[in-house]
């Protein structure tokens, strides 16, 4: 696509620094990192989300996510990390290829990511929306 950022820094037709690159996905450090070694990974084949990705992609996508998050681990001395990956402008998804964020983290370092407040949902509220869940299975 060629409106398409992320296609089009896969593509080589936009500037990155690449991390990682074969036919099926790209992984290139991001320019706003909220971390030292922050980078995205997108398959190259054009989906604009989560929804769209075939199972197949998508499993190999997190595998390689795997493999990077193990090489900042030893090439950073990352200490944990945050994968991050939205869908739709609800959930604050800004390019419409999917992709993958994967942040890596150390004791102490004040980054604030998902800072919601962790308290005791409704039990009934919480078994009917897996009920409805499980019905649109």
């Amino acid at each position: 696509m060629n409106d398409c950022l992320f296609c089009r820094i896969a593509a080589g037709a936009l500037p990155s620094t690449c991390v990682y690159e074969d036919e099926r996905y790209f992984c290139f450090m991001d320019i706003h990192p909220i971390s030292p070694g922050h980078c995205l990974i997108v398959p190259k084949e054009h989906h604009p989300d989560l929804y769209a990705m075939p199972d197949a992609l998508l499993g190999g996508l997190m595998a390689l996510a795997k493999r990077i998050a193990a090489a900042a681990k030893a090439g950073l001395g990352a200490e944990g990390m945050n994968l991050l990956q939205s869908n739709g402008r609800a959930a604050s998804q800004i390019v419409d290829h999917y992709h993958v964020h994967l942040v890596p983290r150390w004791q102490g370092d004040k980054l604030r990511i998902g800072a919601w407040e962790s308290r005791a949902g409704d039990s009934e509220a919480i078994r009917a929306a897996a009920t409805k869940i499980r019905d649109a299975l």
